[in-house]
C-alpha cells in the first residue's frame, strides 16, 4: 500500500440564524439552508434512497445540485449510548461549538480527507443550542458502491490479500494518530473496487501520542469479530483471517 496522498482540505463557509450554528463544505453544496441537516427536508423532495437502524435512523440521500451532478450523502443525528441515552437520548451539554460532537467529527473528516486517508468527505453539520443543552446532526459523503463488512462476511469469505489491505489501511490511520473511538467490523466498508474504507468517527480523534491506544483500538476490532462470529450463523470469520489482518497492520507502508 502506498502512502496516502496529500490534497487540499475542503473549503468551509458558516451560518446561525437565532440559536442554530452549522458549517458547511462549500465545495459540495452552493445554497445551504439548515434544513439540510433535516431527514424530512429530503423525503419531501424524495430524495431519501434508503435507510439504515442504529441507535436511530440514518438517511442515505441522492441529492442533485445545480450542476445536475447526483450527490450521495448520509446523514446522521447524534444519540447517546448507554444507560444514559435512556434518559438523556440526544441531548449533550454545551460547551462550546467547536467541543460539540458534530463539529468534531466534521474536522476530524477534513483533517483525514486532507491527509488523503479513506475516510467520508465532511459535507455539512448542525448544532441546535437550547440553554446549556444542544442537538446535532452530520451530513457526510456515502461511499459509494460499498457494503461493510458484517454485510460481506454474511455471504462470502474474502481472500488473505483483502485481509491484509484492511490492515494496511487501519496502520494508516494510526499512523496518522487517528484515534477511531469505535473500530469494528460495521464501520470497515469494501467498495466494488476493493477499495478499504473507514467510517463513523463519532468521539475520534487526532491524537500524538502512540504509546498504548492503537493496541486497544485492534483489540475492539478483534473482539467485534468474535462477537459477529457467534451473533451471525455461516459468518465467513475465523481467526486465521485476523493473523491475516495482523499481517498487513505490521507490514512496513511505503
Amino acid at each position: 500500500m502506498n502512502k496516502p496522498a496529500i490534497v487540499k482540505p475542503c473549503h468551509e463557509k458558516t451560518f446561525q440564524q437565532d440559536n442554530i450554528y452549522c458549517r458547511y463544505n462549500s465545495d459540495e453544496i452552493n445554497a445551504f439552508v439548515p434544513e439540510m441537516l433535516n431527514g424530512d427536508y429530503w423525503q419531501e423532495k424524495n430524495a431519501i434512497v434508503g435507510s439504515a437502524q442504529g441507535r436511530g435512523t440514518t438517511w442515505f440521500i441522492a441529492n442533485e445540485n445545480s450542476a445536475g451532478v447526483l450527490q450521495n450523502w448520509v446523514l446522521r443525528h447524534y444519540y447517546r449510548g448507554g444507560l444514559i441515552g435512556k434518559v438523556l437520548n440526544d441531548q449533550y451539554m454545551y460547551t462550546g461549538l467547536e467541543n460539540t460532537r458534530a463539529a468534531r467529527e466534521f474536522d476530524l473528516l477534513k483533517t483525514m480527507r486532507a491527509l488523503g486517508l479513506p475516510a467520508p468527505k465532511p459535507i455539512a453539520f448542525r448544532v441546535s443550542k437550547h440553554g446549556l443543552i444542544y442537538r446535532a446532526d452530520l451530513l457526510s459523503s456515502r461511499i459509494e458502491n460499498a457494503n461493510d463488512l458484517v454485510a460481506i462476511l454474511s455471504k462470502h469469505e474474502i481472500n488473505d490479500q483483502l485481509w491484509q489491505d484492511i490492515g494496511k489501511v487501519i496502520k494508516a490511520f494510526h499512523q496518522q494518530g487517528i484515534y477511531h473511538h469505535d473500530l469494528n467490523a460495521h464501520n470497515i466498508l469494501l467498495d466494488d473496487n476493493n477499495k478499504v474504507w473507514l467510517i463513523d468517527f463519532d468521539q475520534g480523534e487526532k491524537r500524538n501520542n502512540q504509546h498504548k491506544w492503537p493496541t486497544e483500538n485492534m483489540a475492539r476490532l478483534l473482539r467485534s469479530f468474535r462477537k459477529e462470529s457467534h451473533k451471525i450463523a455461516g459468518f465467513q470469520w475465523h481467526e486465521k483471517n485476523w493473523q491475516m489482518l495482523l499481517t498487513g497492520y505490521q507490514s512496513t507502508i511505503t
